[in-house]
Parts: structure tokens; sequence; C-alpha cells
């Protein structure tokens, strides 16, 4: 793969994570900013009927961290999520089977969920306001981002493994080891890696739940429809016209 359809793939790579973020922001707003403002109102109950803020006024008001703050963050985040990702893309293609380009993005897209927020989110799930103590927040960032770049690790690690074993053990056997591999050492991980259960006893427990779907929920759109819009951009790039499939129409005609 040359440099020219490198920069062309990192280009569409960061279109389809705009419309990737775009989708994920509904999901976001719609199912996510209900569950906030509940767990919020529960915080201003507990502390009496308003939040303590020192003294000084809300620099950024509710209703524009529901709507603007929200919508920069999500989107700028599906941008970086898809230009990394089409990176991973052009390292993957060719190299993890006889994949085209739409099946080499869905894989990617799905070891991007599984990898950069499922492994994290099992040992150290989202918490809403109200949840979580102030004093370990640090730690608990720090051992999130850590876990992240760890299970990152060891996905490509697993991937690299599955290689190297396909000759001797077939794909099908070799793709089980690997992901028993990585399985047994997220598994380790999850075991020496401390562990918080900051939940006060008065919170409700289906409120909690729900904003910890509703973060899962958000994830899994981004990645699929990143996987689905940059493998129909990637293939569009990357085959010939010649070679792709053609309508009951085109034949017709």
């Amino acid at each position: 793969m040359n440099t020219l359809s490198v920069r062309a793939l990192l280009v569409r790579g960061m279109l389809a994570g705009l419309a990737a973020g775009a989708a994920a922001l509904l999901v976001a707003y719609f199912l996510g900013e209900s569950r906030v403002d509940a767990a919020i109102a529960l915080e201003e109950h507990a502390a009496g009927g308003h939040h303590d803020h020192g003294g000084e006024e809300e620099l950024v008001s509710r209703a524009m961290q529901a709507t603007g703050g929200l919508a920069t963050g999500v989107l700028v985040f599906g941008v970086a999520v898809g230009g990394i990702a089409a990176i991973a893309f052009c390292v993957a293609l060719g190299r993890i089977g006889r994949f085209g380009p739409r099946a080499t993005a869905a894989f990617v897209a799905l070891g991007g969920l599984i990898a950069v927020y499922v492994v994290p989110f099992l040992k150290y799930p989202a918490n809403p306001p109200a949840v979580g103590d102030g004093d370990t927040i640090g730690k608990r960032t720090a051992l999130f981002f850590l876990l992240v770049l760890l299970s990152v690790l060891l996905a490509v690690g697993a991937v690299l493994l599955g290689r190297r074993l396909a000759p001797r053990l077939g794909n099908w056997n070799a793709t089980v080891a690997a992901g028993a591999a990585f399985l047994l050492a997220v598994t380790l991980a999850y075991v020496f890696l401390p562990s918080y259960n900051e939940v006060g006893p008065d919170f409700p427990g289906q409120l909690l739940w729900q904003f910890r779907l509703a973060t899962l929920a958000v994830q899994a759109v981004l990645w699929a429809v990143f996987g689905l819009v940059f493998g129909a951009l990637a293939e569009r790039l990357l085959t010939p016209a010649s070679a792709r499939p053609r309508s009951a129409e085109t034949v017709a005609a």
C-alpha cells in the first residue's frame, strides 16, 4: 500500500469517524442525558437541594454541557477514533486473512470496541454523577487508561500469536488458541489491578445500570457505524470498479 493510499484511507477514516460520532451523539443525548439529569437531581437532593461550587457560579451551564459540550466531545472523539482505526486498518489489511476491505474494517471495528472499551468497562465501568469518591478519581482514571493500553497491546499480541500458530494448527484452532490466551491475560490483569466499589447504598441500582448500559450503547453504535461507513469508503478506494459486485439493474442495463 503506497503513501497516497494510506493518506486517502486516513481521510476517509476521519470522515467515517465523524459520521459515527454523529450517530453516537444521538444515542448519548437520548439515552444518556436523562440518566445524567436523574443522577444530578439525586446529588442535589443529598446536598440539600443545591450544588456547592465554593461560592462561584458555574462556568458552563448544564444545558450547554448536555448540548454543545456533549456534541463537541463525542464528535472530536469520533474523528480521533476514525483516524487511529484507519491506520490500524492499513496494518491489518491482507495480514489477518484473505479478507476484503469491508470485512477487514468490520474486524478492526469489532476489535477496537472490545479492546478499547469493553475490556476496561468490565473492570472500571462508567459512573454517573453522585457516584464515586472525588479523592480517588485520579487513580481510577489512570487505571482505566492503563487497562485500555494493556488491552490494546494484548489484542495485538493475540493477533500476532494467531498468525504464528496458523501454519501448525490451522486458522480455526489458531484463532481459538489466541483468543484463549487473550482472555487469560485479561483475567490476570483484572485480578492484579485494584478494584473500586464506591456506589453508595442509597443510589438506585436501576439508574446506575441504565447509565452504564447507555455508555456501552454509545460506544457500540460508534464502532458499528464506523465499521460500516469506513468499510464502504475503503472498498470504493481500493477495489477497482470492474471488480465490484454489480447490481441487478446494472447487469440488466
